[in-house]
């Protein structure tokens, strides 16, 4: 499943934690922002660690695209996606 992450947390430390699980599932393309190309584990996996960080005013979002709606999400600029194949959780 094709899983775009945001979240908005105001703690540095919580927040960086929150960045450094994201960035083993996914490829972070904007500020609070990953891709994820995962399997239903591998998404269970990565919301339970993040459940465990968070507080109550924190703000982690999970936005799924179908196959169809993945090929038709439009870039501008920035960093060309990596190679998708190569995360493992």
């Amino acid at each position: 499943m094709y899983i775009v992450v945001s979240y908005d947390v105001s703690e540095d430390k919580r927040r960086t934690k929150i960045h450094s699980i994201l960035k083993s599932y996914g490829q972070w393309v904007q500020y609070s922002i990953f891709e994820c190309n995962l399997t239903d584990s591998q998404y269970a996996r990565m919301r339970s660690r993040l459940s465990k960080v968070i507080k109550a005013e924190d703000s982690i979002r999970f936005y799924f695209l179908c196959g169809c709606c993945q090929g038709k999400v439009e870039r501008l600029g920035g960093e060309q996606p990596r190679d998708e194949t190569i995360f493992f959780a």
